[in-house]
């Protein structure tokens, strides 16, 4: 029930300038940008503790130009992040926002790391496809669980007011837009309300939401979703009531390795090292370096919508380096054999033909030959015993289309003037990752989560000191 009512003649018995939907990376940042700025600000969380997709992450975010580089000696800038992007979106963004970002995504990790003392390294040692630079910034584990933790935290040390266990289902406003307030359900059923000055939407996508799925990304009807069940669209929904528009709802990030039927998530790094994808025949199907998120369709449409992800042992260390790795060797999901005609047996696969599949691979990685999918294997060592194995099969991660937000995270009205009082970030707001499923740029979600939760914050805060 997401509904928007008229706040003519509602009482809020609590109100407050800065309210914020939504306790994951998105909400976390607005609220300490929020803080920052001087503005007092409440944040409202639907689970018993702050998590939502972010803890489903690698919680690897992409930015340019940042301090971490610079000490490893990376070379970076906003403009080749920007380029990368859109390449990767076949240029379909907004380039004034993709620039903004793009700006913005150095100076927030800086600020996150500097001043709130989030725990974030630098991720060296590979590329994820279609990034020019080691950008990647993510807790020493690269698991999004340990990255929501580092930003409650912070957020509990500068006292951050966080509400559990209340999930928004009504917003209360004027006929010209602007928010008064908001209704609120507790678990036992009682409802309670809360005014504000300035809303920010952090309460990501749709992708929990069957029926929004159906209507904007049919292609994705039957699809396993790994993301949080309570991303129902709330943000899509109010936005739309309110007059916001909206853009790029056909957009989506998925994921092409997912283990079965444990659903963890292992890892591209190993496919980009070197690693390849299977089929139940045992044969390669798809050229594993256009990206993980169409590669996510290429799986499903598998016979048994799965695949097998084929790696040896260099792999496997590198893959140790990701808590979600190594909680699937915890699972059992993780095969290894001495060769690859007793790893074929242990999954399933005609021997002979993984065979001729290996060898081919490691042909083409001494640059003997060309891979009909259009692959390059040089640069890369290849595939040697021992060898691993994982089952995996597609799955759509989030959403990547929604509201139609400025550079400052003021929500749209279709002629382009700003809703009174609306900020939205994160997969509440339309991403970076143009129409389809094709132009997702790895990190994409997490940097509009933070860059975009950041400019939430402030330009709150901003609306506050002038009246609202």
């Amino acid at each position: 029930m997401s509904r928007v009512l008229p706040a003519a003649g509602i009482d809020f018995p609590l109100d407050v300038p800065v309210l914020v939907i939504g306790g994951g990376a998105c909400g976390l940042v607005a609220a300490l940008a929020a803080h920052d700025a001087g503005a007092d600000v409440l944040v409202l969380e639907r689970d018993a503790s702050p998590s939502g997709s972010t803890a489903m992450s690698s919680g690897m975010i992409p930015g340019a130009g940042t301090a971490l580089q610079k000490t490893r000696g990376v070379t970076d800038m906003p403009a080749i992040f920007s380029a990368d992007i859109q390449a990767k979106a076949h240029g379909e963004n907004d380039p004034v926002m993709v620039d903004a970002i793009c700006a913005a995504s150095g100076p927030v990790i800086d600020w996150l790391v500097q001043q709130h003392h989030v725990p974030l390294r630098l991720v060296e040692g590979f590329l994820y496809p279609g990034h020019s630079q080691p950008r990647m910034h993510a807790p020493a584990s690269r698991s999004g669980a340990d990255l929501v933790a580092g930003l409650l935290a912070a957020a509990n040390t500068a006292g951050i007011d966080i509400v559990c266990n209340a999930s928004v289902t009504t917003l209360f406003a004027d006929p010209d837009g602007r928010v008064r307030g908001v209704e609120l359900q507790r678990p036992d059923g009682a409802a309670e309300r809360i005014g504000c000055t300035a809303l920010v939407l952090a309460c990501s996508g749709f992708g929990g939401n069957a029926e929004l799925l159906a209507r904007h990304i049919p292609e994705l009807k039957g699809a396993m979703y790994y993301g949080h069940t309570g991303n129902r669209g709330d943000a899509l929904l109010w936005g739309e009531q309110l007059g916001a528009a909206t853009r790029h709802l056909g957009a989506y990030q998925g994921h092409g390795s997912l283990a079965m039927p444990h659903a963890i998530l292992i890892s591209w790094a190993l496919m980009m090292e070197g690693g390849f994808q299977v089929n139940a025949k045992a044969e390669r199907f798809s050229c594993e370096h256009d990206g993980y998120s169409e590669q996510a369709m290429r799986v499903i449409a598998q016979p048994g919508a799965i695949a097998w992800n084929i790696y040896d042992e260099r792999l496997h260390k590198l893959g140790l380096e990701f808590e979600d790795y190594r909680e699937a060797l915890k699972a059992g999901a993780i095969r290894s054999a001495d060769s690859i005609g007793a790893l074929a047996e242990l999954c399933g696969l005609p021997a002979a033909t993984l065979a001729a599949t290996l060898a081919e691979t490691q042909q083409l990685a001494a640059g003997r030959g060309s891979d009909r999918f259009g692959r390059d294997f040089t640069g890369k060592p290849a595939l040697a015993g021992a060898f691993y194995a994982v089952k995996v099969t597609g799955a759509l991660f989030h959403t990547q289309g929604g509201l139609r937000v400025d550079s400052d995270a003021r929500v749209l009205r279709a002629n382009g003037a700003p809703l009174p009082n609306l900020l939205a970030g994160g997969g509440a707001a339309c991403g970076l990752s143009g129409q389809g499923r094709d132009g997702y740029l790895s990190g994409n979600g997490l940097l509009m989560a933070t860059v975009l939760g950041a400019k939430a914050g402030r330009t709150a805060a901003t609306l506050i000191k002038h009246g609202g």
